[in-house]
This record gives C-alpha cells, structure tokens and sequence, in this order.
C-alpha cells in the first residue's frame, strides 16, 4: 500500500532541500520557487500558473519574513481559488545543514519533523486523493481510507487531476496509478525530438500550454510530466495534430 500522501494539487516550496524532505512524506508534484529567484523568473512562473489552472497549488514557505514574502507574491499572480496554503508551525532550532540558523531562527521546511509537516498538510484544506501514513501521538488526523481499502467508508472527490514528475516537480508513482512519466523516448517517438521539425512542434506545444518557447527539451518533459499523464499528452497531441 502506498505510504505517502497523494494530493490534487502540487505543492510549492523555496528550495531543494525543502523539495527533498517533502519527497518522502508526499507523492504528488513539488516545484521549488528557487527563493527570490522567483520573482523574476518568468519561465518558473509561466510554468506554476499553468499547473495552477490544471490541479491547483498548495504554497508551503517557510514561517520567516522571507517565506511570507514569497507566499505573498504567489497570491499576486495566481487566483486564490486555485490556491490553497500550508502554514508550519513556528519552531526555534537550526538545520543540520547549515552552520548558522535563519535571521529568525526557526525552522524551516526542510527542518521540520514528518508529523509537524503532515500536520500542515491536513491543516491546509488541500484535496487528498490517498491517505496510508501514520502520525505520532498528539495528532489527531481525519480518518480517510486509501481508495484500495474496501473497507470503511472511503471519501469522495472529484476525479484526481494529472500527476507528473521531474527535476524540479518530483513525483514518486502512487500504488493505484498506473500512468507512467514521459520520457526523452517517449519525446523522441512523438517527433519532438530526433527530426527535421521537432523543434517547430515543440514551440507549437509550448505556445499551446502557455509555457516560454525558450524551454530546453529536459525542462520541457518535466513541465509536461507536471500538466499531463502520458496517456493525457498522447491524446493531447492527436487532439492537435501535433508531431
């Protein structure tokens, strides 16, 4: 049985470290703003407001100036009705990584226990698609059934949105899917690679999707990955007769 949290929506955080410790808790896409880095990056927000109108977001930042800050200019450019916010809670300590802790000196994400983090999961409203976990004593989570339980009463939702994965939206494939990634094969045999007009059809999709033409082919498969199943993209692009 799956032991991750599967989510509607893709879950925005800072940094790579933050992305790396929700790997283990969460299967669903978690896209890192880079920081600030965000604020200017019009490839990365072109690519958060496209996973937003598909799934939803949910923003997860840190609890310092610097977090809020980020979370406030995502408010900015995404509709709040595709937003959801996770808020962890305030906990002095520094990371094991760093010699130093933050200007506030708190905990960040990647600092954070399992339980704190699914806690504020729960907290934020998001849509669960899946729940096998366990959370430590003090917690008191909502009882929802894996969807292969067929015991209990298993929470209705609507049908899950698409699932992807990658180097910036990773994903860890849930036991009840079946979808696989999209691969530099997969782009090879869909013409978007490997042939005289690969690269036309490759801005034509992106143009399509609203994503910066500029994508190279590896952000491209990834921000694919994020919006579509496979079978989703396949039919996508019959849809379109594209490649």
């Amino acid at each position: 049985m799956n032991d991750k949290i599967e989510l509607r929506e893709a879950i925005i955080v800072e940094g790579r470290y933050d992305r790396i410790r929700l790997s283990g808790i969460i299967s669903t896409p978690v896209i890192e703003t880079g920081g600030f880095r965000v604020f200017k990056d019009k490839e990365k927000q072109a690519l958060i407001r496209s996973i937003a109108e598909r799934r939803g977001i949910l923003i997860m930042t840190d609890v310092d100036s610097a977090g809020f800050v980020i979370r406030n200019f995502l408010k900015g450019i995404i509709p709040q009705e595709k937003i959801k916010h996770a808020y962890i809670p305030t906990v002095k300590g520094k990371e094991k990584r760093k010699s130093e802790p933050s200007k506030e000196g708190t905990l960040g994400v990647e600092g954070l226990d399992r339980d704190s983090l699914i806690k504020a999961i729960l907290d934020s409203g998001a849509h669960i698609e899946n729940v096998a976990y366990s959370v430590g004593e003090g917690l008191d989570p909502p009882v929802i059934k894996n969807a292969a339980d067929p015991v209990g009463e298993v929470e209705e939702h609507e049908p899950p949105f698409p699932k992807g994965g990658g180097t910036e939206c990773r994903r860890v494939p849930a036991a009840i899917s079946t979808d696989t990634e999209i691969t530099k094969l997969d782009f090879f045999d869909y013409g978007l690679t490997g042939s005289e007009n690969s690269a036309k059809h490759r801005a034509e999709v992106l143009v399509s999707l609203g994503l910066p033409e500029y994508l190279t082919v590896n952000a491209m498969i990834s921000a694919i990955n994020c919006l579509f199943t496979k079978q989703e993209f396949e039919e996508y692009l019959e849809k379109n007769n594209i490649a």
